[in-house]
């Protein structure tokens, strides 16, 4: 099974920040706490044993809500196992999280959860005194339904057409019955496209709201890796939250400290993107049908395009016997989880690990251990097809990853028998220039102006000419070019990054059961290296 490793910053699709990061920069060090390697393990595993949020009774707390959470579910003996687990001290967590996007959403959902996996099994190996269990954290207090409403398949986005508004995961699961006849259609008759359609009909036909059905889902295909889904969105837990919440609304500590970091982070690289903006209150209020900011003015706190208000004193009472209502934005949500959770590590992409690398500080102000940050594995996967005419296209695994122009450029000069490129030429005319800039100092230094005018001009000149044969090179090459250029579409489709648009149906319809076990086999989560893997 043919596979190769490429560096994440070789790659160009991940941020300045990400490279950074993975190249463990000195300048962003205070960002972070430890940088994910085995051996540093050993010191978080510590620092989260001697955190007073990971006592005997939180911990009971946490398993008594997931048991309620699997209640109705098929669960394995390995799922029921780590949740048991998560009762004893010497048992930690690792987690990632997702939104509860239509049947998994990018391919990428599934390897986050096998990096989670993969991490687990490789710590027990390290460290067999402890025991560590792979969380997925179901984003089911999210409001932004228009980004989970579909799913790509074969370049065409399968779509849930409907109304939403309030937290996703109370959303119903009524209507999705013709996006599975839609879909069905799509998938043909062969064994495995059986089985992803009774996947489907069995997710999403057979439970009532999308975060049962995002679970049973997510627990079909996993649970025999003892994979836990954790629904932050559970009064038990939230009881866990309330003294932070209170911190949020009275004290607004996340704003403070957020900001701070954020300006840090652009004077260390003003390239950096700040990924997430701290508001003054990072909460919603959730009831059926709303999720809606907490704002505060003049000593009134009120819920964004709603009536409801009340003072300090009415809040804290409501926070006190509701704590369900109050859900955490994208910035508190990291809090939360390492509130309930044992966790040492959170796993996630560039993106999501940008936003964690601004709340190392406030984690500080609140007392709370700031978890290891793991970049999620990345893949591309080629078929034994593919790599075929690869090969026979004289087509790189490096050549995949170019920008759709970039690549074409590359391929119309290698199979131009004209040489397009005239950098030989360019050092010629610098080389005459270099003797006429000598004249000129000894003659007359008013002239060197002159020469460097003329230089630039020259050299304009012949790019100039250089590109215009280029395009006319692609126009004669069209043909012989769009193979290459069919066969990069088909692994980097509208020159994005496989996982980011591909759903896991496409590849399941071509390897069924062995999917998934062949990904937990090659993805190494401390690996560092963007994969390309042949199956």
């Amino acid at each position: 099974m043919p596979i190769e490793c490429i560096p994440y910053s070789e790659t160009g699709y991940f941020s300045p920040i990400m490279c950074d990061y993975l190249a463990e920069k000195s300048t962003l060090k205070p960002f972070y706490n430890r940088f994910p390697t085995l051996e540093n393990f050993e010191a978080q595993i510590k620092e989260k044993q001697e955190s007073n949020l990971t006592d005997k009774s939180q911990r009971e707390v946490l398993v008594k809500a997931l048991l309620k959470q699997y209640h109705d579910f098929d669960n394995s003996v390995f799922t029921l196992g780590n949740i048991a687990k998560l009762t004893k001290e010497n048992t930690f967590t690792i987690t990632t999280g997702h939104q509860l996007n239509l049947f998994t959403g990018p391919l990428y959902f599934l390897y986050k959860i096998i990096s989670t996996i993969n991490l687990s099994s490789e710590l027990k190996r390290q460290y067999p005194q402890y025991d560590f269990v792979p969380i997925y954290w179901m984003a089911s207090e999210d409001h932004d339904f228009d980004e989970i409403s579909y799913f790509n398949y074969k370049g065409k986005k399968v779509r849930w057409n409907r109304e939403a508004s309030g937290a996703v995961g109370e959303l119903s699961t009524k209507g999705l019955d013709e996006v599975f006849e839609e879909f069905s259609k799509k998938l043909g008759t062969s064994d495995n496209a059986k089985y992803l359609q009774s996947l489907f009909e069995d997710g999403y036909l057979k439970h009532n709201n999308l975060a049962d059905a995002t679970r049973y889902i997510a627990n079909e295909l996993f649970k025999q890796y003892g994979l836990v889904i954790v629904d932050g969105n559970d009064k038990a837990l939230k009881q866990l939250f309330i003294p932070f919440v209170e911190d949020e609304l009275f004290k607004q500590t996340t704003h403070k400290k957020v900001l701070e970091t954020a300006e840090k982070l652009t004077e260390v690289n003003d390239s950096y993107k700040i990924q997430v903006n701290p508001r003054e209150i990072n909460l919603f209020y959730i009831t059926e049908g709303i999720r809606e900011r907490i704002i505060e003015k003049n000593g009134v706190f009120t819920v964004n395009n709603t009536s409801v208000r009340w003072n300090s004193a009415q809040l804290k009472q409501e926070v006190h016997e509701y704590p369900a209502r109050f859900s955490p934005n994208a910035l508190l949500r990291p809090l939360y989880q390492e509130i309930i959770l044992p966790n040492l590590c959170y796993i996630g992409g560039g993106g999501e690990l940008a936003y964690w690398l601004e709340l190392k500080s406030y984690f500080e102000a609140v007392h709370v251990t700031f978890p290891m940050l793991l970049l999620r594995n990345s893949a591309v996967v080629k078929t034994e097809k593919q790599s075929k005419k690869m090969e026979k296209l004289n087509i790189s695994n490096a050549d995949l990853f170019l920008k759709r122009e970039a690549f074409i450029t590359k391929k119309v000069k290698e199979l131009s028998e004209i040489k397009i490129d005239f950098t030989s030429q360019k050092e010629h005319l610098q080389q005459q220039f270099k003797d006429l800039y000598i004249l000129a100092e000894q003659t007359d230094k008013s002239f060197i102006g002159a020469v460097a005018a003329q230089e630039t001009k020259q050299l304009k000149g012949l790019a100039h000419l250089e590109k215009r044969l280029l395009t006319a090179q692609k126009k004669g090459l069209k043909d012989k070019v769009s193979r290459s250029t069919e066969l990069q579409e088909g692994l980097f489709p509208k020159n994005s990054l496989q996982e980011r648009k591909q759903n896991f149906s496409e590849l399941y319809l071509e390897y069924g059961e062995n999917l998934i076990p062949t990904l937990i086999k090659h993805l190494q989560p401390l690996s560092g290296e963007f994969l390309v893997l042949e199956l």
